[in-house]
């Protein structure tokens, strides 16, 4: 295992596994997760968290260096931003359906738009909270917070105040 740096972690723990005569449900079992995300890990549709990689290296008896690339880590990156970028489209959707939903209901006196302008309103404000990718919650420098993390609070609690007024509104004209 040593000094094979161009395996991907998939190909890795599934080599370890098997070399150490464990099927996924054994894994899962002796690390403290289930099958299906050993499953994933194997298939290359995620990667374990820095507590289950150590657990994994102590189990095997191997460095998390070892186990884990540069590549797979960016491979992780991109698939985190992509997930990302999915719900940000989708929660800049439900914020668009809300305005015309609250619009409409005003403009043709419908009631019944109210609600489903709350319900996307709602929507928008539950996937707003999960776009962040992962890797750029785990920042802990002062400059950071100043110029990356405080402008996205404030650009957050300024959409959330104008959903909550429309929130407000809508439930005024029921």
């Amino acid at each position: 295992m040593k000094g094979d740096f161009k395996i991907k972690f998939s190909d890795k723990l599934k080599q370890l596994r098997k070399e150490n005569n464990l099927t996924q449900d054994d894994l899962a079992e002796k690390i403290f997760v289930t099958r299906t995300a050993i499953s994933k890990w194997e298939t290359d549709k995620g990667l374990p968290s820095i507590d289950i990689l150590k657990a994994i290296s102590n189990l095997f008896n191997v460095s998390i260096d070892d186990l884990i690339s540069d590549k797979d880590i960016e491979i992780e990156k991109i698939y985190d931003e992509k997930k990302s970028k999915q719900r940000y489209i989708f929660a800049i959707t439900c914020l668009i359906l809300s305005t015309i939903s609250i619009l409409f209901a005003y403009i043709l006196q419908l009631k019944q738009l109210n609600t489903i302008g709350i319900i996307f309103a709602i929507l928008y404000c539950i996937i707003g909270l999960s776009i962040r990718p992962r890797y750029k919650k785990v920042l802990s420098k002062k400059s950071v917070f100043l110029h990356v993390i405080f402008p996205y609070i404030i650009s957050r609690i300024v959409i959330l105040l104008f959903v909550i007024g429309m929130i407000i509104y809508t439930i005024v004209q029921l």
